[in-house]
């Protein structure tokens, strides 16, 4: 470890992570970033199929790259007697344990949380399954656009004729970092108390804290929240505007305030703000395509950049609307640096800094690992090198 390493708030935690797709090894890495040690284990031969999702990196998986840099790879087949051999040498000395196996397969190899914290009282130790434990779904193979589809989140994206899932695997986000929060809260108890934690993260859980919104609506109204594609559900203006040079602009307005500066400079018509069909939001909702209609003519003869300057101007929240190719070139990104390059095994590749700015702290970025890289190593350091 080297001197910033050691700076890092998470250096010294030791983290072994039986981990597949990406919730799980989305929180590890991002535990790694801060310094943990991250040893994460994998089929030999294959290792971790989210590998093969893609090969568009270099010959490397692009979301294999994402969730994987800063890790150790140790290839170890746990159904052999040398693979447990090894992970029973590991276990005393992890800080930290998370698995994703499938329904079932963890208990059955007696690394489920719950048996681990009872033989080592001091580790935390996270399941991580589609649907949580117990109910008609337990059992349940998951992956992202299914339970995406299981806790509604199509019905709310879209359009009005056709639904559509969220274009991120956002349910194996969602669990990734209520994962991470986890870990983090149970080495703050183990601090206090000195005791280790056993809990479980679901990705159907997990998503359905994020569908609060939609769900509350529902409930409260005894009517579905509307798809309405790219324009807000139920704050209007707040979406999609074509200006007068072929481009498309959004803009959202929060309050009476911002709707009143709309007006006067936006607009050009501060009266326009107490016309009695668009002087409140549910107002404004009512005749959205009255209002929407207004607002298009008024930048017609405007071009885009105008139009911003102007909501600018007026205190508006505003944005282009991007391609992933615009994104790419994004000058916020590259002014403040945040696109980097880590290590590979076919060599450099592209990566964001981790969200997180801690002043006078560097994250670690280091290499994304081959399959197995680090056996030998971890091997020769559990005095196991020639006995596996």
């Amino acid at each position: 470890m080297d001197g910033n390493e050691a700076e890092l708030p998470l250096a010294g935690v030791t983290v072994v992570s039986l981990e597949q797709a990406i919730a799980a090894p989305l929180a590890s890495r991002h535990l790694a970033d801060w310094g943990a040690r991250v040893i994460k284990i994998e089929r030999p031969g294959s290792g971790d199929f989210c590998r093969d999702y893609d090969h568009v990196m270099n010959g490397l998986s692009s979301q294999f790259v994402w969730t994987n840099r800063s890790k150790e790879s140790l290839a170890i087949d746990l159904k052999s007697e040398g693979g447990r051999k090894v992970l029973d040498a590991l276990l005393p000395r992890a800080d930290v344990f998370i698995q994703n196996l499938a329904p079932g397969a963890a208990e059955r190899l007696g690394l489920d949380a719950a048996s681990l914290v009872r033989k080592f009282p001091r580790l935390i130790a996270c399941d991580v399954s589609g649907y949580g434990t117990g109910g008609p779904y337990s059992s349940k193979k998951a992956y992202d656009l299914l339970v995406q589809c299981e806790a509604g989140v199509l019905a709310v994206n879209g359009t009005e004729a056709e639904p559509a899932k969220v274009g991120l695997s956002v349910v194996d986000i969602a669990t990734g970092m209520y994962i991470l929060n986890g870990v983090l809260m149970a080495l703050y108890a183990r601090e206090r108390t000195g005791k280790g934690t056993a809990f479980q993260a679901s990705l159907f859980d997990s998503i359905t804290d994020w569908m609060s919104y939609p769900a509350f609506y529902t409930e409260s109204t005894g009517r579905p929240l509307p798809r309405t594609g790219a324009k807000h559900a139920t704050i209007a203006p707040y979406g999609p505007f074509r200006v007068g040079d072929g481009n498309t602009i959004f803009f959202g307005i929060q309050n009476d305030r911002e709707w009143r500066s709309l007006c006067r400079i936006v607009l050009g018509d501060a009266g326009f703000a107490d016309d009695l069909r668009f002087r409140t939001n549910p107002l404004r909702m009512q005749n959205r395509d009255e209002l929407q209609a207004h607002i298009e003519q008024r930048f017609a003869s405007m071009t885009s950049e105008e139009v911003l300057r102007l909501l600018d101007d007026a205190a508006i929240a505003n944005a282009h609307l991007n391609s992933v190719e615009a994104f790419l070139k994004h000058e916020q990104l590259h002014a403040r640096g945040r696109v980097q390059s880590v290590g590979s095994p076919s060599g450099p590749v592209m990566s964001f800094l981790p969200a997180l700015t801690l002043p006078g702290v560097t994250p670690r970025m280091d290499p994304v690992p081959d399959v197995g890289e680090h056996n030998e190593a971890i091997l020769a350091e559990l005095g196991l090198a020639r006995e596996t």
